[in-house]
């Protein structure tokens, strides 16, 4: 089985930039995009379905009721499936941040957390999505250990767990996406929880091999000065089955480059 999870920054624009052609290449069970920054209606008949390993998977969208704005959508084989999106509170359900497809025994979430960048209002908004957020993880996870099933969430979780998880660490020490408030959220998900960071799980000495956003100033592209804030973060069950992770970086469809991760079957 394999999971793609991107942040297209734009899902037109990631196509311009030849994101599906790449996608269609690649023999995914599940493709999880988020930043959409489009309506339903704005999405192109061409856009709503990808190759997959054994059938095309077909898109579903969760987007924000504010236009050009967040997003998230997922791609898979509709067979034995059924589609939902957000996770009970308005604020964040209204932005687009979840959706979810669920089969008997695997429950794929393709997730866009807030980014707290842009001003205290907006970092505000993240942490109450941060206090939200974690029951509902906790909720999957008693799922997962009374029911056997599994929860796969991909997507930009905008925040840089660890040093290794960022070129220039220490001057982003009071920045968002590296606070010590939400490094430590970081900590209770993987630690607390028992959710497993599976490219960590997998490469725990991994540093700027792993990054998947760069910012649009400077040459920080070039000069891979980047942070890894996009994950695969999965139950341990599922997660035990990861046989390799990676970040593609041949292409560039958008300031993030898309995770791919392989499972046995």
């Amino acid at each position: 089985m394999r999971i793609i999870s991107l942040n297209a920054n734009g899902i037109r624009s990631a196509h311009r930039k030849g994101a599906f052609d790449w996608l269609n290449q690649q023999s995914a069970d599940f493709v999880c995009l988020q930043e959409l920054k489009a309506q339903v209606g704005d999405i192109e008949e061409d856009l709503r379905a990808i190759q997959g390993r054994e059938s095309a998977l077909l898109g579903d969208f969760a987007c924000a009721e504010k236009k050009g704005y967040s997003g998230v959508g997922i791609y898979c084989n509709k067979a034995h499936t059924s589609i939902s999106s957000g996770f009970g509170i308005d604020e964040f359900d209204s932005e687009g941040r979840l959706i979810r497809a669920d089969r008997k025994g695997l429950t794929v979430m393709s997730l866009y957390a807030p980014s707290g960048s842009a001003s205290e209002e907006r970092q505000a908004s993240k942490f109450r999505f941060m206090d939200a957020f974690l029951p509902m993880l906790e909720k999957w996870m008693k799922e997962h250990r009374d029911t056997g099933q599994e929860f796969v969430l991909c997507g930009d979780w905008n925040i840089a767990h660890t040093e290794q998880d960022l070129k220039n660490w220490r001057g982003n020490l009071k920045n968002s996406g590296f606070l010590p408030e939400e490094r430590a959220w970081l900590d209770e998900v993987f630690n607390g929880l028992g959710w497993v960071d599976v490219y960590r799980s997998l490469y725990p000495q991994a540093t700027d091999e792993g990054y998947t956003w760069w910012s649009n100033r400077g040459q920080a592209r070039a000069n891979n000065v980047g942070w890894r804030i996009d994950y695969l973060v999965a139950t341990p069950g599922i997660a035990s089955r990861a046989q390799t992770a990676s970040v593609y970086k041949a292409q560039s469809f958008s300031d993030h480059a898309p995770l791919v991760v392989d499972f046995k079957d």
